[in-house]
């Protein structure tokens, strides 16, 4: 089965705890702060592999988490960090935030890398603490959770041509013949249900990678038959190729078929219309298409390139695979973009905090003030205490106040929840 998109959560490690030990030594106060810092955890990291072809492996396991952080030891001694979580993906996948669908990555070859979910820094040990009014602190920081998000994978695939055209017109005969690909070949409609890749060679030594897209249908920008899973695999090429069947079976007519593809294409995605195209005149093996072809040629001959090819003895084919050669020289080579190297970081510049409510309670929120939170540790009163100084320092206390919080007031913040006071 061919798998192209899938949905999957991922999370950085979280960081090591700092530790909070002493020095056994005399004339040091309380021994002196020996305690070591946590380890960072590891990063969630999508690589992009050219042996894969399809998102399978995402269909039968969903949730990954990089390893956390080591926590840090008494005599200084620092946690090892956690290791990286390396996931492999088909070349050609794009990476979106699943909830707001906001474009994170796209790895378009092989080895690209992209940081998805980066692991938190480790906890500090209380050594990092001592000042000279306190000489021994009794507090170390816990480690920062690692960033988490749900992400939608969508695979596109590489290909410098796509072959395009109605159920039945001879994609899967043309990518078969051109190349040493061998799909499914039969004599009724939809006979190819997934995408077929084939390399295709010519004569001066170059070669280009071909995609056969399942047939459209009318409708399929909106979901008829097949084209709406596998439209998205043309956005990719560089030409298209389009197939019509000349032969006229069952009363068709080839340029009202053609006519019903390109607007397909059209209302899918505008710069599919906007692509280079070749036309290819297939079954020209047969009487009734030599016939068709003069008034095809009448009606496109003037917009398009028509070449008359049959796909099934080959009539036509070195000259359609020699202009597609020719013509591929003269693009641009596809995109060889790098992959982000940020994290999941959606957030772009967001306020430091912001002051809400949720009936009688106030609601602060803002990912530096949740980490704050999430690094200290509440049982320790010297570790609130600075938790407060941190809430102050930035302002909180004050905006509180002027979004109406009184004594006695509940405030909260991720998980967290206290009585405001003035």
């Amino acid at each position: 089965m061919f798998y192209d998109k899938a949905k999957i959560y991922v999370r950085g490690g979280d960081g090591g705890n700092g530790c909070i030990a002493f020095r056994r030594e005399k004339y040091v106060p309380e021994g002196g702060p020996w305690g070591g810092d946590g380890g960072r955890g590891g990063d969630v990291i999508l690589v992009a592999d050219e042996g894969l072809r399809t998102l399978v492996d995402f269909r039968y396991q969903r949730h990954y988490k990089a390893q956390r952080g080591r926590h840090g030891k008494g005599k200084n001694m620092h946690g090892g960090s956690g290791e990286d979580l390396v996931l492999r993906v088909p070349v050609g996948t794009v990476v979106r935030e699943a909830e707001s669908g906001r474009l994170i990555g796209d790895l378009t070859r092989n080895g690209q890398k992209l940081t998805v979910a980066r692991g938190g820094r480790g906890g500090r040990g209380n050594a990092r603490f001592a000042t000279m009014a306190n000489r021994a602190p009794k507090m170390a920081e816990k480690g920062e959770p690692g960033e988490e998000l749900w992400l939608s994978l969508e695979l596109k695939l590489l290909a410098d041509v796509g072959l395009v055209g109605l159920p039945n017109a001879g994609k899967s005969s043309l990518i078969a013949k051109i190349s040493a690909a061998r799909p499914k070949i039969a004599d009724y409609p939809f006979t190819t249900v997934v995408p077929n890749l084939g390399v295709v060679r010519v004569d001066d030594g170059t070669s280009f990678v071909v995609a056969d897209i399942p047939g459209l249908i009318e409708g399929a920008h909106a979901g008829a038959g097949l084209g709406h899973e596998f439209l998205r695999h043309a956005e990719r090429t560089r030409i298209l190729v389009h197939l019509v069947d000349m032969s006229g079976f069952g009363g068709r007519d080839p340029v009202k078929d053609f006519h019903t593809v390109n607007r397909e294409l059209a209302l899918y995605n505008p710069a599919l219309a906007e692509k280079q195209m070749l036309v290819a005149a297939n079954k020209i093996d047969l009487p009734e298409s030599r016939k068709n072809l003069v008034p095809f040629r009448h009606e496109l001959g003037g917009k398009y390139e028509i070449f008359a090819i049959s796909a099934l003895t080959g009539e036509g084919l070195d000259r359609l695979v020699a202009r597609i050669g020719r013509l591929l020289g003269t693009l641009p080579a596809k995109g060889q973009e790098e992959a982000l190297t940020v994290p999941a970081a959606l957030h772009g510049e967001e306020p430091r905090f912001t002051v809400g409510r949720d009936g009688r309670m106030f609601v602060v929120s803002g990912r530096e003030i949740e980490r704050h939170v999430a690094m200290t540790d509440l049982e320790n009163e010297e570790a609130v205490n600075r938790l407060q100084r941190i809430m102050r320092l930035m302002g909180i206390d004050q905006a509180l106040h002027e979004a109406g919080a009184r004594n006695g007031d509940t405030v909260r913040i991720k998980n967290f929840e206290f009585e405001y006071a003035e």
